[in-house]
């Protein structure tokens, strides 16, 4: 009964497969062939073989939806599904997303085209897709109840619009969204300018990725739906650092990135070693005279950004949400601090009885790296990574923009680690040092202090037991 098709060169395990039983084989006949995609891996961009030209997005551990024509419409199919995602290497999440994968595959269309999508339910519950900052009929924005009924489970329901605006935009379900969307039920969405732009200029490397978290406890495989703001994964585009792909890029490239936020909370993406503009927004793209250099830009709930940049810098330049709990995996949280306590011969007695002990070490987290405690099955390490130094003691959202001259255009290829020009790395100096300057005193008020205690206090700091749910 199933049908199987390869859709891309070189992409491995996209193949095509059947919809929802309760879909005839009539009808399935007017239904493009679902695609489906088993790997996490990041795949070359889709150029166009039918429809408007343009240069193609590169999805980070991701992939663009084939489509076909049909008199003059471009038609795309689906599938909503329970999927298992591979959130890093030795770590895989049971969630729900589109054709075999969480974020479903990213769509890429042309101003002016006009779209048809065909969704196949394929979930225990009803659902619906929401087609986020598009200008579309009210019929069609996807909102259950509201503006359509429920996709019911088995069946296929149609959108049809016309993609008016250039931009960055997404799609996630409008029901039962708290669960569906924790369970990883979301995808990008690009529209080409369809000519020569004002203010979208070409660009040599066109990356895209979605911001979402989850909270899946240590040996588990599924997400908690009812959390509201303690995750303990953060990741792009369900991958977490060390599975995150790199973004390889030839130096003197224009890059740009896009990113959308679909989580509980705010993101400041940092890049090192480039200052960058933010040049689009879910409104589209943005004046050329609000735009300044950064190298941090924030992103709300609900929020894209795109940002470009010229990559003159070669190098292995680190790329993530600069919140530092963002840039750590599971088992970070309610973590007691033992800052300034040798406990290392106690835990490891205290983890032959309880295995998933674990305490801040002595002198810092770093101290994990080196007691090697046992972990649950099917979870990573809360810091990991190696790198060509040792470890990068990172994980989250955190991955590297690799720049290199001998990058040929169009290769995305991981070129292997920097070799850095002689003379280039830091190093440990060991001459003469002159005496370090120390504050002398804790300055100087403004005001006098009145009513000072009789013998100074030294504060003692311990972090709660509660968690960090204000974050």
């Amino acid at each position: 009964m199933t049908s199987r098709r390869n859709f891309l060169s070189g992409a491995g395990a996209i193949t095509g497969a059947v919809a929802a039983a309760s879909v005839s084989k009539v009808a399935m006949a007017a239904l493009p062939e679902p695609v489906i995609q088993t790997r996490a891996d990041t795949m070359p961009p889709l150029t166009p073989n039918t429809g408007r030209t343009y240069n193609p997005v590169v999805t980070l551990n991701g992939w663009t939806l084939p489509w076909r024509m049909n008199n003059g419409v471009k038609e795309f199919h689906l599938v909503a599904e329970p999927v298992v995602r591979e959130m890093a290497p030795g770590f895989k999440a049971h969630l729900w997303g589109y054709n075999g994968q969480s974020p479903g595959p990213t769509i890429e269309v042309v101003e002016g085209d006009r779209v048809r999508i065909f969704v196949t339910n394929k979930l225990p519950e009803h659902t619906s897709v929401h087609w986020h900052g598009q200008r579309l009929p009210n019929g069609m924005d996807g909102v259950a109840g509201l503006n359509q009924p429920a996709i019911p489970s088995g069946k296929t329901f149609v959108y049809e619009f016309m993609a008016r605006r250039p931009g960055t935009f997404m799609y996630h379900p409008h029901a039962d969204e708290m669960v569906q969307m924790a369970m990883g039920m979301m995808g990008f969405w690009i529209t080409h300018p369809k000519d020569r732009h004002p203010l979208i200029d070409p660009v040599d490397r066109d990356f895209v990725f979605l911001l979402n978290a989850y909270d899946i406890d240590p040996g588990a495989y599924t997400p908690k739906i009812m959390t509201m703001l303690d995750f303990n994964l953060w990741t792009f585009n369900s991958r977490i650092f060390p599975g995150i792909d790199s973004m390889n890029v030839r130096k003197n490239d224009n890059v740009r990135i896009r990113f959308g936020n679909l989580t509980m909370t705010n993101h400041p993406i940092h890049l090192h070693g480039h200052e960058f503009l933010v040049t689009g927004t879910d409104g589209g793209p943005t004046p050329k005279s609000t735009r300044w250099h950064e190298v941090t830009t924030d992103v709300a709930v609900g929020q894209m950004r795109q940002i470009e940049f010229l990559a003159d810098e070669e190098g292995d330049w680190a790329f993530h949400c600069h919140k530092s709990h963002h840039t750590m995996n599971a088992m970070g949280h309610d973590v007691p601090t033992m800052i300034g306590v040798d406990h290392r011969k106690v835990a490891k007695q205290i983890t032959n009885v309880v295995p998933d002990y674990m305490v801040m070490g002595e002198r810092g987290m770093a101290d994990m790296t080196e007691m090697e405690m046992p972990l649950p099955d099917n979870t990573v390490p809360m810091m990991t990574g190696e790198g060509p130094f040792g470890s990068v003691e990172m994980g989250g959202m955190f991955t590297v923009v690799k720049v290199r001259a001998n990058q040929k255009p169009g290769d995305y290829g991981n070129p292997g680690w920097f070799k850095h020009p002689q003379g280039t790395v830091a190093y440990e100096f060991t001459g003469q040092l002159p005496a370090a300057p120390r504050a002398a005193d804790a300055g100087a008020g403004s005001m006098r202090a009145q009513a000072k205690p009789a013998q100074d206090v030294e504060v003692k700091v311990r972090k709660p037991s509660a968690g960090h749910a204000g974050h």
